[in-house]
């Protein structure tokens, strides 16, 4: 139910939380509102934000409540990956196979994930991150420019340029500056069209390494066009139903990679929970990185 979760035990976690020397924590999620990415493409849409109870509500006196309290109250209603999000081992299945080879209709029905959903790996996501700032490393200017296919070598080499070591258990974030730059020339085609990302060739140094997830600022972790013709995402396709890694995509990593690049300490205690929604195939998440 885990997949490489269960990469992620005791020993990590106690290795992760030792790297908390200064007490600065740095939240690694973009809003959730309508000013969102998302323009329905797949059907996903921005969150719809309401109020159901207001200040107005209480300085009029429609609330009934005695003694002058007053509150408010208030619904969202959103697709669960439409901004910071997890993949879950339900999301995405490979002829008809699910995570472990089990045939998707039984995993994933109209009732939600009955195997692998989210809320298992609710206790588990917390320990030691790994920031790969590849736009800062290889880029130009702290970015990487669209369709960029991101290799196990720029991997390795940007990690030996920070200085430090990726391997069993890492929570790894990847750093591309394309969520900086949708900030600083708008959204455009953000969700769902051209960045870099990972190289499909990545496939082998994610299960080689034993890492417990993987997320970045892209909104779709892998780059984008696919490196080949008649392909959709076919990295997701490999790591998730026949790695059973997690992923997690728009990432707001730039801050963190301003605070790394400062203190030139790029390891750090990394919580970032998913909701436990039952059944579902994917969540929302707030990241807390600590240093």
């Amino acid at each position: 139910m885990l997949g490489t979760l269960n990469f992620l035990d005791e020993a990590k976690r106690r290795e992760g939380a030792a790297l908390v020397r200064r007490g600065v924590s740095c939240s690694l999620s973009q809003s959730f509102d309508m000013n969102g990415p998302q323009k329905g493409w797949r059907r996903r849409t921005n969150p719809v934000h309401t109020m159901l109870d207001t200040g107005t509500d209480a300085a009029l006196g429609n609330q009934g409540f005695p003694h002058g309290i007053g509150g408010a109250d208030d619904v969202i209603a959103m697709p669960l990956q439409c901004s910071t999000q997890w993949d879950g081992l339900g999301h995405i299945f490979d002829h008809g196979k699910a995570w472990n080879g089990r045939p998707a209709e039984k995993v994933v029905t109209s009732d939600g994930d009955l195997v692998t959903g989210i809320e298992h790996m609710a206790p588990h996501v917390a320990g030691r991150g790994v920031l790969l700032d590849v736009g800062r490393v290889v880029g130009s200017e702290g970015e990487l420019p669209d369709g960029f296919a991101i290799t196990e070598e720029h991997l390795t080499a940007t990690a030996a340029a920070h200085g430090v070591a990726v391997g069993r258990g890492d929570i790894v974030l990847v750093r591309t500056g394309r969520l900086a730059r949708a900030r600083r020339a708008g959204w455009g085609d953000y969700a769902g069209g051209p960045a870099p990302g990972l190289s499909f060739t990545t496939a082998g140094w994610l299960h080689g390494t034993e890492i417990a997830a993987i997320a970045t600022d892209t909104w779709g972790f892998e780059v984008r066009p696919n490196e080949f013709e008649n392909a959709f995402q076919p990295l997701h396709q490999v790591v998730i139903p026949h790695i059973g890694l997690l992923i997690g995509e728009m990432w707001d990593l730039d801050a963190l990679a301003a605070d790394c690049a400062e203190d030139g300490v790029y390891e750090f205690w990394l919580t970032a929970a998913p909701l436990p929604i039952t059944g579902a195939v994917g969540s929302p998440v707030n990241p807390v990185a600590v240093k």
